[in-house]
């Protein structure tokens, strides 16, 4: 008997700039919860909620983002040097 087809969620991979100048690369967030209006401001909420509940499992402190942008964007070299300062 074949099988039913399962919903296919899709996820935007962000790559994140803390605080302290640490980067994660790759950090997914439901496309359903971007777009429209807001567009990826969204997304902030999301990762932020990810890294308190991953901090809180580890016994660390979450760590605060400083910027975040979608994986695979090209950023001006302008920006890319303000981030990494």
């Amino acid at each position: 008997m074949a099988r039913k087809p399962t919903k296919r969620s899709e996820f935007v991979l962000f790559d994140v700039i803390y605080e302290d100048g640490s980067q994660r690369s790759n950090r997914r967030v439901p496309a359903e919860e971007l777009g429209g209006l807001d567009g990826d401001a969204p997304a902030r909420h999301i990762i932020e909620q990810q890294d308190r509940e991953i901090a809180e499992k580890s016994g660390q402190i979450p760590l605060q983002i400083k910027s975040l942008h979608r994986s695979g964007a090209k950023l001006p070299e302008k920006e890319w040097k303000r981030q990494r300062a």
